[in-house]
This record gives structure tokens, C-alpha cells and sequence, in this order.
């Protein structure tokens, strides 16, 4: 199974925009959002995935009922962790990294997403994959990026947006 990954979108929305683009080309099979999504209003543009959407909220995200609302359709969105079963593999999803380190050493999860940083990463804590796409929204590093992730080698790669 293929996933995007994305996380500090932070209402870009021509970015966000490329990124459903992108996952929709790429036919992922989910997308998995690591928060600060920030407005209802960029559900517009993700309303256009072809993937459900599995999310988490960030430290900006703002009016979390009505983000939860108008994301209904298009997927969950929760509030501080996702702990799922995606491509047969565990996943952890979060916004902030605290714990990372003990949380990948655990053994628990096969990756785990998170955001927050703005700042990408790819690697391997032990048997745990370890993943932040950066920020598609771009503001802070002028580098808009998300991720994909093939769930049967448990590679991922960067991709610029």
C-alpha cells in the first residue's frame, strides 16, 4: 500500500492542492496528516482526494468542532494520536514530537509519522521507520514537501510540491 504523508500545510491552500495532486496521481491508498491544518476552509481542496484521510490536530489548528465537521467526508481527523493498522504495518500518528525517541524504541509501531518541526525526516530508530515530510505550507523554510511511503519495503521519499 502506498500513503501520503503531510503535516504543517498550515492553509497554503495551491499547496495543498499540489499535494492532493500529487497523492491522487500517485493513487495512494491513505493519506495520514500529522496537524496544523489550520482552517475549516482547506477542507474545499482536500475534499478532492482520492484516499480517505486519517489526521491529527497541531498546536494551530483552531476551531477543532468545525474542522472536525467539515472533514467528515473526507476522514477522521483526532485529537492528539492515531493508532492504526495502514498496509498491514503499525502506525503512530502525532503533531508535536515529544517522546519520540522512547515511543521508537518501544517496539510498538512499525512507523511513526509526526509533524510540527517543519523540518523533513527520513530514518530509522531501531526496527522503527521515522517520518516527517517537512511542511507543505512552505512559510517557515521556503520548502514545501510531503512524503510517500510504500507500507511493503517501508521506504519513503520526499517529495517537493
Amino acid at each position: 500500500m502506498k500513503i501520503g504523508i503531510i503535516s504543517d500545510s498550515h492553509e497554503n491552500m495551491p499547496k495543498i492542492r499540489r499535494a492532493v495532486e500529487l497523492f491522487n496521481r500517485e493513487q495512494v491508498g491513505a493519506v495520514l496528516h500529522a496537524g496544523d491544518i489550520i482552517s475549516p476552509i482547506t477542507a474545499g481542496e482536500f475534499a478532492s482526494l482520492q484516499a480517505r484521510l486519517i489526521g491529527v490536530f497541531g498546536n494551530n489548528d483552531g476551531d477543532v468542532l468545525f474542522l472536525r465537521e467539515r472533514f467528515r467526508k473526507i476522514g477522521k481527523l483526532h485529537v492528539k494520536k492515531y493508532e492504526g493498522r495502514l498496509g498491514g504495518k503499525r502506525f503512530l500518528l502525532i503533531h508535536q514530537p515529544d517522546m519520540l525517541e522512547a515511543l521508537a524504541a518501544s517496539g510498538a509501531y512499525d512507523v511513526i509519522v509526526y509533524g510540527h518541526t517543519h523540518r523533513a525526516e527520513i530514518s530509522r530508530r531501531g526496527p522503527t521507520l521515522v517520518v516527517n515530510p517537512g511542511e507543505a505550507g512552505g512559510w517557515i523554510t521556503g520548502k514545501s514537501t510531503v512524503a510517500l511511503l510504500d507500507t511493503s519495503t517501508l521506504e519513503a521519499r520526499l517529495v517537493r510540491i
